[in-house]
């Protein structure tokens, strides 16, 4: 009798789990946003639609950073456009030295059941210059809608 070979994990249960993270680099610094509908938030038959994102920012350069600004384009299902600029992040403007992380999660309600974010933290290097660094755009989906490519 043939022994079976050891069970292997399956890699779709990885890919699951990162299909809903969105990684974008600029100039060494990453940024991965991980999107997550909140149901016990959100109130569907008022049309209110509620997410939490994760956002970690990485930076895989060679001087320190400071994160100064931010611009978010949000965009809801009927194509409805917000933009919202403001110093740092969740009340902070951290500083992120090579090889260093700043994780924060915030969060973003809607009036439809999906929608997407898109924009940009303003960085400053050691020498005082400023420059942009790109969010990957990321959707945001309910279960109370049927998922489409774009």
């Amino acid at each position: 009798m043939k022994k079976s070979p050891p069970a292997v994990p399956r890699k779709k249960a990885v890919k699951d789990i990162e299909a809903h993270a969105y990684e974008a680099i600029t100039r060494g610094i990453r940024i991965r946003v991980e999107p997550k509908y909140l149901d016990d938030q959100s109130s569907p038959e008022d049309s209110h639609f509620v997410w939490s994102y994760d956002v970690e920012i990485s930076n895989g350069g060679t001087e320190t950073v400071q994160l100064k600004t931010r611009v978010w384009r949000i965009t809801d299902g009927m194509g409805r456009t917000e933009e919202v600029r403001g110093p740092g992040v969740v009340g902070q403007t951290p500083t992120i030295p090579p090889g260093g992380s700043f994780n924060y999660t915030s969060g973003c309600p809607l009036k439809t059941p999906q929608g997407i974010m898109v924009g940009s933290y303003q960085m400053e290097d050691e020498a005082g210059k400023l420059f942009d660094v790109a969010i990957p755009a990321f959707s945001l989906d309910s279960p109370y809608t049927q998922r489409s490519m774009n």
